[in-house]
């Protein structure tokens, strides 16, 4: 049995969230919202920490470098910012996507900023110098790119035309798994054995990262046209998702059973993240951000 309880529920003030995202080790987190800012948080306490405003539309998602000293956010306004985490101003903005920009991260070593577009393509920023192009872009999706896993070698694509493209930086080469439905979220397995894909036809789908089989399939959880995370918890050992009537879903990984559901509120539950070392998950539902965790743990330990 899954053992989490709600820890803190927060009213962002920043009209519909559109994403929930731990730092690197999961010390503070952010919240995008459609009011075009970012707000960063120190999920235990609930305390707001900085807001981050300079998009032109609604943030669809951010990511913290490894050393937490800068954020990488993704707007509908076509552009990535690169910010700087105390001071909260940009760094540089990087404009080259003819689309809104829906998901974007770093690179291992935070020096290359990865996004993907609802111009199909996904575009790879050198934030380290003051070049605004980007080095790479690749074009190889037919329809808008919707998550990115990003390993030290690798960038993994999930689109909306049913397929998840493997890059392989080092030895140039794509590798393209057709699903044959939408994908509307990725994660990968924390072995890097496996990446999960979250698709439109309300079927979340374990795939073998090396072969692209199909290893196992969960459902039970309501999309209704909504673009549904999922997430890995408990070790690798259970999958947890979102839902469209205010839950969230956990299955048992290997039996592809369902364990529980985490009554989280009335909305949409569409956005989540796990904690990178922790128990912990994040959900957003409508204007909120909600920290779910382990009864016996002290808020006031992290």
């Amino acid at each position: 049995m899954v053992d989490l309880v709600a820890k803190q529920s927060l009213n962002c003030n920043q009209g519909a969230v559109r994403a929930v995202r731990y730092n690197v080790d999961g010390s503070y987190c952010f919240s995008c919202g459609s009011d075009k800012k970012i707000k960063l948080w120190n999920p235990r306490s609930g305390l707001l920490l900085k807001t981050y405003g300079g998009h032109a539309d609604e943030v669809m998602d951010a990511a913290g470098s490894c050393e937490s000293s800068f954020i990488i956010s993704a707007s509908l306004d076509k552009s990535v910012i690169y910010w700087d985490v105390s001071t909260g101003l940009p760094v540089r903005r990087l404009r080259g996507h003819a689309g809104g920009v829906t998901c974007v991260r770093f690179n291992e070593e935070s020096s290359i900023a990865v996004s993907g577009s609802k111009d199909n393509t996904i575009a790879c920023w050198d934030v380290r110098t003051r070049k605004l192009d980007p080095v790479q872009t690749m074009r190889e999706a037919k329809d808008c790119i919707t998550s990115l896993v990003v390993s030290e070698h690798k960038i993994v694509s999930a689109s909306l035309d049913g397929s998840i493209r493997q890059y392989d930086i080092r030895a140039g080469e794509l590798v393209c798994d057709t699903i044959g439905v939408p994908i509307t979220h990725l994660v990968q397995t924390s072995d890097g054995q496996c990446l999960l894909a979250a698709c439109s036809d309300g079927v979340i789908r374990l795939i073998d990262n090396d072969t692209g089989e199909l290893l196992s399939e969960y459902k039970g959880h309501r999309v209704d046209d909504y673009h549904i995370e999922c997430g890995i918890i408990s070790s690798d050992t259970k999958i947890i998702s979102g839902s469209a009537e205010g839950v969230a879903i956990i299955w048992d990984l290997l039996e592809g059973t369902e364990v529980r559901r985490l009554r989280i509120g009335s909305e949409v539950v569409h956005s989540l993240a796990t904690h990178p070392t922790g128990n912990d998950v994040l959900f957003a539902r409508k204007r909120h951000l909600e920290v779910w965790g382990h009864p016996d743990e002290d808020p006031e330990d992290a």
